[in-house]
């Protein structure tokens, strides 16, 4: 069974795509981009904000999907800019605090809405 989630709490999808789909005891994430949800803009601008931004709202499709940033396993960040690495690795840790997914992090010629991160998720549902 596959359950689709949804979640104001996070930006609608930009395309033909969930947010999330629950299935087979994971939650398989779309990429999240530095969108405020409360107003559906780019407020961000630094690297650390939009990575604060972006992380946020995996945070909140996770909830909806009744887990949490803890029981993430992999993630996929698309960063803008390499030279932007460390201090996007500084929020990452932050806000992921002892939990340490396998992830890959590759360079991208360019992100939707020109931002400069977008990073998607698998978690343990």
């Amino acid at each position: 069974m596959i359950e689709t989630i949804a979640t104001e709490k996070a930006p609608k999808a930009l395309g033909p795509y969930s947010q999330a789909l629950k299935a087979g005891g994971f939650v398989y994430c779309s990429g999240q981009i530095p969108i405020n949800p409360a107003t559906n803009a780019i407020e961000a601008v630094t690297i650390e904000d939009q990575t604060r931004q972006a992380i946020s709202n995996l945070a909140n499709v996770l909830e909806k999907a009744g887990t949490s940033l803890a029981n993430v396993v992999k993630t996929t960040v698309f960063i803008k800019d390499m030279n932007d690495f460390a201090a996007l690795n500084a929020v990452y840790a932050e806000m992921f605090g002892s939990t340490k997914p396998a992830r890959s992090c590759v360079e991208v010629a360019r992100l939707p809405k020109d931002v400069k991160v977008e990073i998607e998720c698998i978690a343990l549902a």
